[in-house]
């Protein structure tokens, strides 16, 4: 069986991303629609992470497709990598102050825009800077690293929210669970890029956890916006 998904990678690769960025902008619908309902900040973040995830799987996905049938030359597949990596790191720090928010922005506070404000331009100035970093010295390693520290901190605070509010909000549950297996996700991609020279079999497994990943994330929103 892996022999045969080996063999059609690119096919798979294509079906992978396909998948990734229909569930993405599902939840983002879902959870504007939630947003609009509560104007819960949080939900806005989260909403936003989803986005970014879905630009970032398309770029990659759909372009390497046309990149392995010369329909692009290869010549500007770096640009490809560069950006998608660039949204990946973006929609993990989306992630993460999705968490994060009422410990950092005041009650009273407004940001007109999610997207465009002094604390989110932090993240693109320094997701611009890590991708700098990986794209001058040849590697993905500060990449892996700042996503591996980022989502064993959220793996923690999904995990404490989980505590306080699990009986209350069921969507905590998913979030936790959710967040632990992007946590190991990260770290299998990271020991598959840098012990195990992006070995197949690995790689289709952890293709395998981000489709459950983001599915878990998926289930969470349509159980909270069926009520």
């Amino acid at each position: 069986m892996y022999n045969l998904l080996i063999e059609n990678k690119e096919l798979l690769k294509f079906a992978y991303g396909l998948i990734i960025a229909i569930i993405c902008f599902i939840i983002v619908l879902r959870a504007d629609k939630l947003f609009k309902l509560s104007l819960h900040q949080g939900i806005r973040y989260f909403r936003n992470a989803f986005f970014f995830y879905g630009i970032a799987f398309i770029i990659r996905y759909f372009c390497g497709a046309f990149f392995c049938y010369n329909l692009i030359p290869n010549s500007y597949n770096f640009l490809t990598n560069l950006i998608f990596e660039y949204f990946l790191i973006i929609a993990g720090f989306f992630l993460l102050y999705s968490l994060l928010w009422k410990r950092i922005e005041s009650q009273k506070e407004e940001n007109y825009s999610s997207l465009l404000n002094a604390r989110i331009f932090v993240f693109y100035i320094m997701a611009l800077i890590l991708v700098l970093l990986d794209f001058i010295w040849q590697t993905y390693h500060f990449m892996f690293i700042s996503q591996v520290v980022l989502f064993l901190f959220a793996s923690i605070i999904s995990y404490s929210n989980y505590l306080e509010k699990g009986n209350k909000h069921k969507f905590t549950r998913y979030y936790f669970i959710a967040m632990l297996l992007s946590f190991v996700a990260w770290l299998l991609n990271s020991l598959a890029a840098l012990y195990f020279n992006w070995n197949q079999n690995i790689i289709i497994g952890i293709y395998c956890i981000n489709i459950i990943i983001f599915l878990l994330f998926l289930w969470g929103v349509i159980r909270v916006t069926k009520r």
